[in-house]
């Protein structure tokens, strides 16, 4: 709940004292079938990492049908909504629902492809400073910099070194706590977890798990760069602002908000804003493409939980 107030504090502030009534005129005036295909990508893309998922269990000699990957990928999405990253958690559990495999096994895998996720992110970002960096040396120097100087003259550091000092130790002694009680079951998560993380080196098709993953981030590209044309303020944008406003909403995304509410309205506008787009135009945008992304989640999110929930009526498919 206070992370949700978070992101609705961020949302206002991302609003406050911009033409509310302009900003949904061009929202209501947006052309609606390229928001679809601006979703439809995001779909695909959903698609794909559900058979990247499928291979990490196959790696371990697990059988995952492919439509219980995919269920479990919308289902954790739609989790996300409620609560930021229970989503992984979420559908692991739904694969240990309908296809018995260890919850920590699971939970290796998620963190395994989450890494192939982070490093294809920060490729992105590196490619961005290197082929973008006017603009990007801009932002730095005019925004962020000052703010950031701002925020460390303000920093008590020995307070904050005494807090992760303390952090430091808790964490310490709980785990020893924890490890005593518990031994037997510390054992079998760290063998689950292994198994997880290991699953990628036991692929056979590394190639195709790689191509996957590429794949994934065209097609999340391809839903901003087809978003522009959905109204005339974005319409002439090119490659250039969308690589940039992927690399932003990822960043957004990652934040500890319930679906990137209002962090990911910020971003993008402050991205698109590079690109000489009004902030509230921007804002606008980011709207549309956020609000069709909940909505496609939402959907299909949420019939893939009823399939989940009635494992009679779904069909276990394996590619």
């Amino acid at each position: 709940m206070i992370l949700f107030l978070i992101g609705l504090a961020v949302l206002f502030l991302a609003f406050k004292g911009q033409d509310l009534k302009k900003i949904w005129q061009e929202i209501r005036s947006a052309n609606f079938i390229w928001v679809g295909i601006s979703a439809f990508s995001v779909w695909i893309a959903h698609i794909l990492r559900s058979l990247r998922w499928q291979m990490l269990y196959h790696s371990m000699r697990y059988p995952v049908g492919f439509w219980n990957t995919y269920h479990a990928v919308m289902v954790g999405y739609l989790a996300n909504l409620a609560l930021p990253r229970f989503g992984e958690v979420g559908r692991c559990s739904i694969i240990h629902r309908t296809e018995r495999v260890p919850m920590f096994a699971s939970i290796g895998t998620v963190i395994t492809e989450r890494l192939f996720d982070v490093a294809v992110l920060l490729f992105t970002a590196l490619a961005m400073v290197i082929f973008q960096k006017d603009i990007i040396l801009n932002l730095f120097t005019h925004t962020i910099y000052p703010s950031l100087e701002n925020r460390l003259n303000a920093i008590n550091y020995m307070w904050l070194l005494l807090i992760g000092i303390l952090a430091v130790v808790l964490v310490a002694l709980t785990i020893n706590i924890l490890r005593q009680k518990f031994s037997n079951k510390f054992l079998r998560i760290f063998v689950n977890l292994r198994q997880g993380f290991s699953s990628y080196h036991k692929l056979k098709h590394k190639s195709l798990f790689l191509l996957y993953s590429l794949g994934i981030w065209i097609f999340y590209f391809l839903s901003i760069y087809f978003a522009f044309s959905a109204i005339p303020s974005t319409s002439l944008l090119g490659f250039n602002a969308a690589f940039t406003a992927i690399v932003f909403s990822s960043f957004a995304m990652a934040a500890p908000v319930q679906g990137g509410i209002g962090v990911f309205h910020w971003m993008v506008a402050q991205a698109l804003v590079l690109y000489s787009i009004t902030f509230k135009d921007g804002l606008a945008y980011a709207t549309i493409i956020h609000s069709s992304q909940v909505l496609l989640l939402l959907l299909l999110g949420s019939l893939s939980l009823f399939i989940s929930l009635h494992p009679n009526k779904s069909k276990r498919t394996s590619f």
